[in-house]
């Protein structure tokens, strides 16, 4: 799909880190972390640096997981991290996907946006990082969300069962993909580090936003664009929703059926008449452009984030959650 190619170089935070205690999902599947399960012969984790590493607005990659000497165990992983050309440095999840966010943006370079996905975004590839990137400078907003529409998803995986916030146009699942443009964008994560709280009380974090936008969001009356606009108006930093235009922009994975959808995708991705390609180059496949490309402006652009769990190991707070569903 084409569309406008970022013009700008970007760090990328992977949060690989997880809850405490056991992880039902990796003692299934054999793993020793939720972002080790192998898929296809290859650690998901692997999947997400690999995409990274060859997406050229990349310039370095810092992975936040909790524990960060297993990467140790895991040779394709090691090879990234040392190589020279994937700018790959491991650190040592905080205790909330937003300190980690938090970290990057204080210790980086202040005029360098920051591109924040997960080590679960297994169907992650490098046209929805260049489309989601593109679009959120098209848009120029400070915070950028990633969302996929419920139509787009029901029509390529029907079976499966998804998050969705609820608005007066559409239903929207979040896309673990988010952008933190401009040095004011800190205070969109200020006020999810105090969204985290919330995590398991969905309207006591709308109606931060106050008694309106309480009653609007509750009652289904704002279209995606309005309610950002709400949220902007509320934050002081302008957060503008971009739709992606693939389904598996939406797929992490949380549950063993999704591991399952996420194998079944990438062996049907290897078939001549697979509707897409390849969602995560295979190890020690070549990157896609030079890495110091820098794509030419186009246009285009449009909306939002998801709602879910605030766990370190994929799951952010959406700026605002609205009724949620799962389908």
């Amino acid at each position: 799909m084409s569309g406008r190619r970022p013009a700008r170089g970007y760090a990328a935070l992977v949060l690989a880190g997880r809850r405490h205690g056991e992880d039902s999902l990796a003692i299934a599947a054999g793993a020793p972390h939720r972002a080790l399960l192998d898929i296809h012969g290859t650690p998901m984790l692997e999947r997400v640096l690999r995409t990274l590493a060859a997406t050229p607005c990349i310039d370095h990659i810092v992975v936040s997981i909790d524990e960060p000497k297993l990467l140790d165990r895991f040779p394709g992983i090691v090879a990234l991290r040392d190589s020279s050309d994937a700018q790959i440095v491991v650190v040592r999840a905080t205790d909330s996907p937003s300190q980690s966010v938090l970290a990057i943006l204080d210790d980086g370079a202040s005029d360098q946006p920051v591109l924040v996905t997960t080590a679960d975004h297994a169907l992650l590839d490098v046209a929805m990082v260049e489309h989601f990137l593109g679009q959120a400078e098209a848009r120029g907003g400070d915070v950028a969300v990633g969302l996929v529409a419920s139509a787009v998803l029901k029509a390529r995986f029907p079976e499966s069962r998804r998050t969705y916030l609820h608005f007066a146009d559409e239903r929207y699942s979040g896309a673990n993909l988010f952008s933190f443009q401009t040095p004011r964008a800190r205070r969109a994560v200020d006020f999810w580090k105090r969204a985290e709280s919330f995590r398991k009380r969905p309207w006591r974090l709308v109606a931060s936003f106050g008694a309106r936008a309480l009653f609007l969001f509750l009652t289904r009356r704002l279209s995606l664009e309005e309610a950002f606009a709400e949220v902007t108006r509320s934050l002081d930093a302008r957060v503008v929703p971009i739709v992606m235009p693939w389904a598996e922009a939406a797929v992490d994975v949380d549950k063993m059926s999704d591991l399952e959808l996420v194998r079944r995708v990438l062996s049907e991705a290897d078939e001549p008449d697979s509707p897409r390609g390849n969602a995560a180059p295979a190890p020690g496949a070549e990157p896609s452009a030079a890495k110091d490309e820098r794509a030419a402006p186009s246009e285009n652009g449009a909306p939002s984030d998801e709602p879910g769990e605030s766990d370190q190991s994929g799951r952010a707070p959406s700026a605002m959650k609205p009724p949620v569903s799962t389908s």
